[in-house]
């Protein structure tokens, strides 16, 4: 097995630098949307029977009804084992802590006497959410998004998830059993770009639109989430997952490596990164990493996603040009396996999410840290947030100025407005004076 070995040593270089150092998968959202146009112009205008023609050609199954009815969900959540039943409920209860204290308080402020300016928080009325089922499915992630649209207040919210050949064309049946746990009843059995395109547009007689988009998914979802923001409100481009790790010589090799191969797991284009000042760290890691992954289930699929273009092992002089490397690639998962975490910690600010040290491993926020597993990736942790509550939600102002209040700052915006040369807007406040 091998993973590309990058030296940066004796380098001091600007973040626009590092990013062109710092490996990407070789895929491009851009040539994605090329891709997926064909698709969205079907679903632009679809029937039931053209939804299930996508079904059949990207997932190889027509599902019997694209909408899943109630008694499947009551069906298999009475089925499910029911150690995974208190796994869930755990995760459930854990995320919705977080969310209910990310919960906005509008605020009143008092601009001059008699001019207030409120700021009120309004949930979106109805958003779609994206779970994805291809190679895996991921139950967590409904949770993920249900749980924020609900303590936002949402009255509305519907699930996505592609059908499953070994499943009769329905979503993975834990899938089911999670959204009855949560109370959501509207499910649809479609994936990928399709499904977004669903959501945006909506379909006659099998699914309203909606207003807004979140979830994770593959390059296709995310090009879809991409072409179609505007007609949909959507959270970020979550692509294939990363994992970085910035670690010093007190990092044990066995959690590096472990942690490492728990992301590859995801996809083989899942990338997977480890930033050290420790030559020895990665003298040792490289060997543990070759007797996991023997080890594992899926090793396939980690080693191709370790010997890509996306995964490497980076040498830095010190944990300082680590921090600069790090905050260049803008990781959506961050792990910092350092004597000195909670203070290093400060000095990012470029991650989806940070884990300090050895007892929050990523695995850990994939499930039930509380925190949110949908974040951004490929770099847009720059400018994006994770999923959260304040992602469902909107914030508007309320504007309310008495008479002598306006009166106060009449001639200031008349002033202001001749001087953009929008007359009309002057006069509109000289209609009042009069």
């Amino acid at each position: 097995m091998t993973i590309r070995q990058i030296d940066l040593r004796g380098k001091v270089l600007s973040k626009a630098e590092y990013k062109k150092l710092i490996p990407r998968g070789n895929f491009s959202v851009a040539d994605a949307m090329v891709k997926i146009q064909p698709t969205l112009d079907i679903v632009k205008n679809a029937s039931e029977n053209d939804l299930k023609k996508l079904c059949l050609e990207f997932d190889g199954i027509s599902p019997k009804s694209i909408r899943v009815e109630k008694s499947e969900l009551v069906t298999a959540l009475a089925e499910l084992d029911p150690k995974i039943r208190a796994a869930l409920e755990l995760a459930i209860t854990q995320v919705k802590k977080v969310a209910q204290d990310q919960i906005p308080e509008g605020k009143t402020t008092q601009v001059i006497d008699g001019g207030i300016v409120d700021r009120k928080w309004v949930a979106v009325d109805r958003v779609g959410l994206y779970v994805p089922g291809g190679i895996a499915s991921y139950p967590s992630s409904v949770i993920m998004n249900v749980v924020p649209a609900q303590a936002a207040g949402v009255k509305s919210i519907a699930v996505a998830s592609p059908p499953q050949k070994e499943n009769g064309g329905l979503p993975n049946k834990i899938i089911l059993a999670t959204c009855q746990l949560l109370g959501v009843t509207e499910l649809y059995a479609i994936g990928g770009a399709q499904a977004v395109a669903m959501f945006a547009y909506g379909v006659k007689d099998v699914c309203e639109s909606v207003d807004m988009v979140t979830g994770p998914g593959n390059i296709y979802v995310a090009a879809a989430k991409r072409a179609l923001r505007g007609i949909i409100g959507i959270d970020s481009e979550a692509g294939p997952t990363e994992i970085a790790i910035l670690a010093d010589e007190s990092a044990l090799p066995a959690d590096v490596a472990a942690d490492l191969i728990s992301q590859a797991e995801h996809d083989v284009m899942a990338a997977a990164v480890l930033v050290t000042n420790s030559q020895k760290l990665i003298d040792n890691l490289l060997p543990e990493l070759e007797k996991r992954v023997t080890q594992t289930k899926h090793r396939e699929r980690i080693l191709k996603s370790l010997s890509g273009a996306q995964s490497a092992v980076i040498l830095v002089d010190s944990i300082d040009q680590g921090v600069d490397v790090i905050n260049a690639y803008a990781p959506e998962h961050l792990e910092l396996l350092l004597a000195d975490a909670t203070q290093r910690s400060k000095q990012i600010r470029n991650a989806g999410a940070i884990f300090l040290e050895r007892f929050s491993p990523v695995s850990l926020g994939d499930y039930a840290a509380g925190s949110n597993h949908v974040l951004p990736t490929g770099g847009c942790a720059c400018h994006s947030s994770g999923l959260s509550v304040n992602t469902f939600m909107r914030n508007i102002s309320v504007i309310h100025y008495s008479e002598s209040a306006f009166n106060k700052i009449a001639l200031d915006v008349i002033t202001l407005a001749n001087s953009e040369d929008l007359p009309a807007h002057g006069e509109a406040i000289k209609s009042r004076l009069e």
